[in-house]
């Protein structure tokens, strides 16, 4: 992922604090080329739902560009980047990453990724890359 989207996804959660923040992830081969803030319309400062007519624009948008739902993102805001039981419980697809930002600790987000397959849950690398 591009450090300037990283810092936009951050942004984003920062935005919302102290309510979660969620987003989706869009690119091709693994590489993230897009970041997508959307709304949270469960208003909440402990758990985040998507606005299904937005997601369905976004994801519209995605396919006209030619990318792929690479993964899902919303922050923590008083809890570990870390995948809570409602996270796994909702987690349908084992195809995409799910992105955790914990504000946790304002001046030092801590952003990290996983696969949830079932109750499995498999910490994978965010590679940031430097510039754009």
């Amino acid at each position: 992922m591009p450090h300037a989207l990283q810092d936009r996804m951050v942004a984003h959660c920062r935005s919302r604090y102290p309510k979660e923040a969620c987003g989706l992830l869009a690119g091709n081969d693994g590489r993230v080329m897009q970041v997508y803030p959307m709304t949270n319309i469960e208003d909440s400062s402990i758990g985040y739902a998507m606005d299904p007519r937005e997601q369905l624009r976004v994801e519209q948008q995605m396919r006209r560009q030619g990318q792929q739902l690479l993964g899902i993102f919303h922050s923590h805001t008083a809890s570990a980047a870390y995948p809570s039981s409602v996270d796994v419980s909702l987690a349908i697809s084992p195809d995409v990453s799910y992105v955790l930002v914990s504000l946790n600790d304002q001046a030092h987000p801590d952003v990290k990724s996983y696969r949830i397959n079932g109750q499995t849950i498999a910490p994978e690398p965010v590679t940031i890359e430097s510039g754009g």
